[in-house]
């Protein structure tokens, strides 16, 4: 059977399934593929053709597809700063190279899972860029022109996925580093919570900053990997679990730069695909909230103009003592930046974060996340090449704050431009809404058709959704103050509780205007045999703790029942006693609180 153009993990898995395919049908038209590739620069090292079969057939030996092997079969790549066994580590620069004695966590996790490693991908050396031009094995280019950069520093990674070479690649993203090539290569690149991913057997970029990052065909994919990959690692002292954060499912609030903020640096045809992603949120239910950027854009530059440098040459002092000369030139200027910075200047640098995260706390408190350019401009390498150090700030506009912030993002196509090059955007949430963030990732990919990697026609509707957040919450119906926007709804928001959809309650619900409530409020009422218009009611979910406090807190004549939706569903909800009901005005017919409000 011929292997798809793009390789992903489901049609694998579902080749593998109805045994159309095997791993060593699949790990042939790898091999295939690879020699077929026309640029060199992808791969700084790979396992032999022999070694790849060997791989395979012991999987196969072992048994087939099983849940405690998810990813049995599918082939991967691995960015050549992450250590994987059997295969040196270089981080791009040979006068580095180590033998590792064994595969980095995550590189573990993944292999446990039934993954096949097929090498290592090129890189902007030791991490240092986002374009792909910094590296003795050559620069890799767009899998959609040649002439064009592929992004950095994860270069390889992303072309190796976006060629159709294997299902999904492991990069890592300090600055955008997991998101730009994404953009370039018409891919999702989701660059995790810092600390999701374990760092141990990552050569460390900005240490403090520093997330393993997955590229995949879409958000369902590459969220299936990230959770594969995901864990609590002792070994590294930067790991962390945290419960997922949700965010609403119906009605975000997405936040994107107003006026000069909006920067593309004369490119028109970025800017237009950028404008049809907001309005492509907006057809999705999105409410567009504009922002002031400036505090994001200048905590970004504390990143390379600030002493987060010097985390670069912590991170390889002892190598730059001794072998300076072997660095790539623009690396070493970057890296030599650190020189003079003193650690009155580190604090100085923590100082003005924290200032930059309180002139941001306003805009999180208007929005769920932010919708961003994943890069303003998409450079020729004879320009990257030419202005080396200059272009790739303006293509971190979007993106080197980020880690800083502590912030999670996904990167998704997002449309072509005339020339036919592709564009993303990223989705950029708190820490550990990771989750969340995917779900409305891939509705926004879907919603844009473009396919993924060189298959530019696929049927992504026929691609599997993200799962979504795993926490546990309860389901609250309220219908009046504490509706959105309303005076009362803090007292859900502050509790963590996010907004589940709006809809209606079932025709048998009458409404009444409370006299003396304050502020002013209604009381639903159940009326079985009554067929009215059904009553707009929101749909909020708490953390189970939060519920309870809000529930103790709700006063007489109101109470929680079960509210029947007009989808035959029954979710507690806010009822009234029907005592109270004396002296007040029944508002039915205006369908709604809110309407009612309005009437007034």
């Amino acid at each position: 059977m011929t292997l798809p153009k793009m390789l992903t993990i489901g049609a694998l898995a579902a080749a593998y399934e109805s045994g159309t395919l095997t791993p060593l049908d699949v790990i042939e038209g790898v091999i295939e593929r690879l020699k077929a590739w026309p640029d060199p620069a992808v791969w700084i090292s790979r396992f032999s053709d022999d070694e790849l079969r060997a791989a395979a057939k012991a999987l196969v030996d072992a048994g087939g597809p099983s849940p405690d092997k998810p990813l049995w079969g599918i082939p991967f790549a691995v960015k050549d700063n992450i250590d994987c066994a059997g295969l040196d580590t270089t981080a791009a620069c040979p006068a580095f190279a180590y033998t590792p004695a064994q595969d980095a966590t995550v590189v573990a996790r993944l292999r446990a899972a039934g993954a096949i490693p097929v090498g290592k991908t090129n890189l902007d050396q030791f991490a240092t860029g986002l374009n792909g031009t910094r590296s003795p094995y050559g620069a890799p280019r767009s899998v959609f022109n040649a002439d064009y950069i592929s992004g950095g520093s994860s270069s390889g990674s992303a072309v190796a996925v976006g060629a159709g070479i294997v299902a999904f690649s492991l990069g890592t993203d300090t600055a955008g580093s997991g998101r730009v090539p994404a953009s370039f290569n018409n891919l999702v690149g989701v660059k995790p919570s810092k600390g999701m991913f374990s760092t141990t057997g990552l050569v460390p970029a900005c240490r403090s900053l520093d997330c393993i990052s997955v590229f995949a065909a879409t958000a369902g994919e590459a969220d299936f990997v990230r959770r594969i990959a995901a864990a609590l690692d002792p070994s590294d002292p930067f790991s962390r679990e945290l419960p997922d954060v949700v965010l609403p499912t119906e009605g975000l609030r997405v936040g994107v730069p107003v006026g000069a903020e909006r920067e593309f640096f004369g490119d028109g045809a970025n800017e237009a695909i950028y404008a049809a992603a907001i309005e492509t949120m907006k057809t999705l239910g999105c409410s567009i909230v504009e922002i002031d950027f400036a505090p994001f854009r200048e905590a970004a530059n504390l990143l390379y103009s600030g002493p987060w440098v010097a985390e670069r040459l912590a991170a390889i002092e002892a190598f730059h003592a001794a072998h300076a000369d072997a660095m790539d030139p623009t690396v070493r200027t970057i890296v030599e930046g650190a020189f003079g910075v003193t650690a009155v200047d580190a604090f100085r640098g923590i100082y003005a974060l924290e200032e930059y995260r309180q002139k941001t706390a306003s805009t999180w408190a208007m929005v769920d996340i932010l919708l961003l350019p994943t890069t303003p401009l998409f450079p020729k390498v004879s320009e990257m090449l030419a202005d080396p150090i200059g272009l790739n700030s303006k293509l971190g506009r979007y993106t080197n704050f980020v880690n800083l912030m502590d912030c999670a993002g996904i990167a998704v196509p997002a449309g072509f431009r005339p020339d036919g090059l592709p564009f993303g955007v990223t989705l950029i949430g708190p820490a550990f809404s990771d989750a969340a963030l995917a779900v409305w990732g891939d509705r926004l990919h879907k919603a844009s058709a473009t396919g993924f990697g060189l298959d530019t026609t696929a049927d992504l509707a026929a691609m599997p959704a993200p799962e979504g957040p795993d926490v546990e919450r309860i389901e609250v119906v309220v219908v009046g103050a504490h509706l959105s926007g309303m005076p009362l709804n803090p007292q859900l928001t502050s509790g963590g509780g996010v907004l589940v959809k709006s809809c209606r309650t079932a025709p048998d619900y009458r409404l009444y205007a409370l006299p003396g409530t304050v502020p002013p409020k209604p009381g639903l009422i159940h009326s079985p045999g009554f067929d009215g218009p059904g009553l707009a009611v929101e749909v909020w979910a708490l953390p189970p703790a939060a519920f309870g406090r809000f529930v103790a807190a709700i006063p007489a004549p109101l109470g929680i029942g079960k509210v029947t939706l007009d989808d035959g569903s029954d979710v507690s909800g806010f009822l009234c006693e029907a005592h109270a009901l004396e002296g007040a005005v029944e508002i039915t017919a205006l369908g709604g609180w809110r309407a009612y409000c309005a009437a007034k």
